[in-house]
């Protein structure tokens, strides 16, 4: 139960790094989650974690200094999941934790099957979309690549 620290901490003893592929479902659990999360990585001595986010919570390319779903960049209508994901953004920013956010656009289920594109902070231009595969594969392969540490990236075909 990602709500319960204890659980948390057991599961995360141990471990070299995190990948959390939480989301919101309308819910605050990943919110309520990330605090344990954190916690039980600095006390862990883990430094690295992968989350998968969403490219609400990446920079607008309409109104700088504002995030896409807060500056119409979005055809969102509904900001709850964005918000959700932006106080993790933020938890993460405060942390020592060597983080890295991956932030797919539109996510249909489907296999990897290559040709995307990534920007650091930015969702890649005219991106439409990227397969449940091709994100899983971009998250996994963070594990052995430090050069979107400290940074949200934007995921699209």
């Amino acid at each position: 139960n990602v709500r319960n620290k204890k659980d948390i901490d057991r599961t995360i003893a141990g471990a070299d790094a995190v990948i959390s592929a939480l989301g919101t479902d309308k819910t605050t659990t990943l919110t309520d989650a990330m605090p344990f999360i954190i916690e039980a990585m600095e006390l862990g001595g883990i430094k690295r974690i992968i989350t998968i986010g969403t490219a609400g919570i990446l920079n607008s390319r309409l109104e700088e200094g504002k995030l896409r779903y807060q500056g119409g960049d979005s055809n969102r209508k509904m900001t709850f999941a964005a918000k959700q994901h932006e106080k993790v953004f933020r938890m993460l920013e405060q942390s020592d934790l060597e983080w890295t956010i991956v932030c797919p656009t539109y996510l249909p289920d489907g296999e990897a099957k290559g040709g995307y594109r990534t920007k650091k902070d930015y969702l890649p231009e005219d991106g439409k979309e990227i397969s449940v595969g091709d994100t899983a594969e971009f998250a996994y392969y963070q594990l052995e690549n430090s050069e979107n540490i400290g940074s949200r990236v934007g995921l699209a075909y």
